[in-house]
């Protein structure tokens, strides 16, 4: 099947969502060639990616296919269950995993659904805030890690 597309306006600029089989499989900072309407699976994430944005959604509820080896996909897997408004380090995620952090950063590095699949909720040790290999980096990074600890005291929907 053909990969369809829709570009959004964010607080983070344009995002561009890509799904094929009926699952999402990227999400890109800028813009496309593809905005579309009416395919319900895009729509729904642009509806829903505007109601985190706003602070209404705390839980993304969309099919995902993210394009990755399976120890990438482990991870990807791992940072679903990051609760909103909260971090995990590299560390934490690498003894969950029963791997090296490196290997953990490295795999959040590809996450190929930023923002969805929350790398942004995983930090460094101490300190470090980690990378952030989104537009923006690490400025993006604390906008949403702000974003959620703002309305993370709200009820979640």
């Amino acid at each position: 099947m053909t990969a369809r597309r829709i570009t959004i306006d964010s607080p983070l600029g344009p995002l561009t969502i890509t799904a094929r089989d009926g699952a999402v499989t990227v999400l890109d900072w800028g813009g496309g060639d593809g905005t579309v309407s009416g395919d319900p699976l895009l729509d729904e994430a642009a509806a829903q990616l505007d109601a985190y944005f706003t602070g209404r959604l705390q839980r993304f509820d969309l099919p995902l296919q993210p394009a990755g080896t399976a120890f990438q996909r482990r991870v990807w897997d791992l940072m679903l269950t990051i609760p909103y408004g909260q971090t995990w380090t590299y560390g934490t995620m690498a003894r969950h995993l029963g791997s090296a952090a490196r290997a953990v950063g490295g795999a959040c590095g590809r996450n190929p659904i930023p923002i969805i699949i929350p790398c942004h909720r995983v930090v460094g040790g101490g300190t470090s805030p980690g990378g952030y290999s989104g537009q923006g980096g690490l400025i993006t990074k604390a906008h949403l890690l702000d974003l959620e600890r703002r309305h993370a005291l709200q009820p979640a929907t």
